[in-house]
């Protein structure tokens, strides 16, 4: 039996039972159920009329938003693909997405939307709407050549027409890698990845109808997405977005909106954590908080669990929809460091990279492979990265570098390509960057290798600190009481702020190619600014 597994008929059926109810609070305006489902259908409409449908794409360009809700669920509408971009991309990084995916519509907000202007006319895109009604965007001076006024598409057609039905193996969306060490690939998310990814989260993680996330993750990401914010609206509860990230404002609506879920990184929630008030605010509602997308430093997971928020780590990637494991909060504290167990609708295991035999002895690190009905159909375009990443049998190898213990847990090491390999030893930057975060001082840290005349490569910290800087004698005399020797930095660079790429992981291509400059003296775009930089021969 085929059945319509669209999220379009959740979202009707709660216009129709309790259309009253608060879907949506964009930046404190409040939509209800019945008009987010009328906003929706109109778009639709108005995409129907022209002819998008199965096999278009239709994307949007900007930060989180009502708008980016809207856009998506009307693509779903009429059967096209949703394709959402990060908004912080330069021209020279978005175009060759663009040109990959070949959007059939474009929504840009008008900062988006001057980045695009100098390439719109290589897309052929049918529409390119020009975000026009939005108060808590400036506005552009004039619409463009080139662009329309998405309000005025959007408010064209009064009819709503039916949706097209949804399947499991229907293209739902393309979500992009960030493509910094090399081409940008489209993972290709079908409806019935995204809703056995949601299966796995309700599964494993106490969410309830009526439940109020707060979405303040890109929502570009497919944690920010899928997480949270899309089965909080099917599954019909309040998702209170903000357009980006403040951790004084993020700590304030925890608390104003009696928040239960949400799904940040860890830097996100170290940043709260320091906010004048953290110490007192009420946060007794929030039962389900995910964090993913880096290694959860053990002395944050205590530090909520002080105030009895219960940390759940998860580990997944864009390509599982969006995770693969997750540690249930009964186990936050006795396993800290622990990215879970598999997802109840899926497999995961550890297997040699370079033999590709599976490794069944706790505690020797591999390579994790994924498989299960969440997982990517493949890239976009891109068969050859298909085959090297996705196997004959359905497993997806996916380059990060992790272990499971006597206990069945399952513990992420380090991504593949980060290892470093100083002296014909194996060192993980996610070790050393764990350890460090641990220090009241510091305030965030990445750890890369950099060339060696003797050993091939050493360790590099690049460490931001609350108030001035620690010598590097005194980071190692911290380190050695935590890990061996041989891991211990021989280089340190104090900066003001840790790069992080739009996903809030460690953007370590930049960091490398910056701290590259500073050695070679070409200081044209340094991690500003440099305050410190010390070496251990």
């Amino acid at each position: 039996m085929s059945v319509d597994i669209s999220p379009i008929r959740q979202i009707a059926r709660h216009a129709r039972e309790h259309g009253e109810m608060i879907a949506v609070i964009y930046e404190d305006r409040e939509v209800a159920y019945a008009e987010f489902h009328e906003e929706v259908g109109r778009f639709a409409a108005g995409l129907r009329a022209d002819g998008v449908g199965p096999g278009d794409r239709v994307a949007y360009a900007g930060h989180n938003s009502r708008t980016f809700l809207v856009t998506y669920f009307a693509a779903v509408w009429v059967g096209a693909a949703f394709l959402p971009l990060n908004f912080r991309l330069a021209g020279p990084e978005i175009r060759p997405v663009l040109l990959d995916a070949r959007p059939d519509v474009l929504v840009a907000e008008p900062a988006q939307a001057a980045t695009i202007a100098g390439f719109l006319g290589e897309l052929s895109v049918r529409h390119a709407l020009l975000i026009d009604d939005d108060p808590n965007i400036d506005p552009a001076p004039e619409l463009s050549s080139g662009w329309q006024s998405y309000r005025a598409f959007r408010l064209a057609h009064e009819e709503i027409p039916p949706h097209a039905p949804q399947h499991d193996d229907d293209l739902a969306a393309l979500l992009y890698t960030s493509g910094t060490t090399g081409k940008a690939k489209g993972v290709m998310l079908t409806h019935g990845n995204l809703w056995w990814g949601q299966l796995n989260v309700d599964s494993v993680i106490d969410t309830r109808f009526g439940d109020v996330s707060l979405a303040v993750a890109p929502l570009f990401h497919i944690g920010g997405f899928n997480a949270f914010t899309l089965r909080t609206i099917t599954r019909g509860g309040t998702v209170v977005i903000r357009r980006q990230f403040d951790p004084a404002q993020a700590l304030s609506d925890l608390v104003r909106h009696r928040a239960n879920s949400m799904f940040l990184v860890p830097a996100m929630l170290a940043a709260i954590s320091r906010q004048e008030g953290f110490g007192e605010a009420d946060l007794s509602e929030l039962r389900s908080t995910t964090v993913a997308g880096a290694p959860v430093p053990p002395a944050l997971i205590e530090l909520y669990a002080q105030k009895g928020v219960l940390l759940q780590q998860a580990w997944g990637l864009t390509e599982t929809a969006p995770f693969a494991t997750q540690l249930e909060s009964a186990m936050t504290t006795r396993k800290l460091g622990s990215c879970g167990v598999p997802m109840p609708y899926g497999g995961v295991k550890i297997v040699d990279p370079e033999t590709l035999r599976d490794i069944d002895e706790p505690e020797r690190t591999g390579e994790m492979w994924v498989q299960g009905p969440n997982v990517s159909l493949g890239y976009w375009n891109n068969p050859e990265a298909t085959a090297a990443a996705f196997t004959a049998d359905g497993w997806f190898r996916t380059g990060d570098i992790g272990y499971i213990d006597a206990d069945g847990y399952f513990f992420i090491v380090d991504r593949l390509k980060d290892m470093i390999i100083s002296g014909g030893e194996n060192i993980y930057p996610a070790e050393i960057e764990n350890a460090l975060n641990s220090h009241p001082g510091i305030t965030d840290v990445a750890v890369i290798g950099v060339p060696h005349e003797k050993w091939g490569e050493t360790v590099c910290a690049v460490v931001s600190f609350s108030e001035d800087p620690l010598s590097l004698e005194e980071v190692r005399e911290y380190l050695a009481e935590r890990i061996a020797r041989y891991k211990l930095p021989s280089r340190l660079v104090a900066v003001e702020t840790v790069p992080r790429n739009g996903a809030g992981k460690l953007d370590k291509p930049v960091i490398r190619a910056r701290v590259a400059e500073l050695d070679s003296g070409e200081r044209a775009a340094p991690i500003p600014p440099y305050t410190e930089v010390i070496r251990v021969p």
